[in-house]
């Protein structure tokens, strides 16, 4: 974990909590490595898809979503002022959500992949509430 995550971090009772259960859990809370392994599992899952023209968008979209979080993530920790990092954090946060809402139109479209999306939708719901966790710290830092 990068030091300006764990400076932020540290102001928000939300945000350990957060941290606390992923380590209780025994997963990874490196966000560089978190959200680069997420992108890789999405693209490896998106190859094994039928190439139908109703999974086409949806394949699309979900790989564009859930490998820009790791993308955004890096430009967010080498950001130079706290304005910009928390701009590009909500970035993180939105495109993991938009990349829950892929999984869920995927598992519709394939039903007989719905375990693998619901492992999918799972890390992205996490990566959305750990943005967030960020998100409000970063304003309570602000205000304090």
């Amino acid at each position: 974990m990068k030091n300006i995550e764990k400076k932020f971090l540290k102001s928000n009772d939300k945000a350990q909590m957060t941290i606390k259960i992923q380590i209780s859990n025994d997963k990874k809370y490196d966000l560089d490595e978190r959200t680069a392994k997420f992108g890789e599992e999405v693209i490896v899952f998106a190859g094994k898809l039928l190439n139908t023209s109703i999974n086409r968008p949806l394949i699309n979209q979900a790989v564009r979503s859930g490998t820009s979080i790791g993308a955004n993530y890096m430009e967010a920790d080498a950001s130079e002022t706290k304005k910009d990092f928390k701009y590009k954090i909500s970035l993180c946060k939105k495109e993991a959500k938009e990349t829950t809402h892929w999984f869920r139109m995927i598992a519709k479209a394939n039903p007989e992949k719905a375990g693998d999306c619901r492992i999918l939708w799972k890390e992205a719901r996490e990566l959305t509430l750990i943005f967030s966790a960020i998100i409000i710290s970063c304003k309570n830092k602000k205000n304090s």
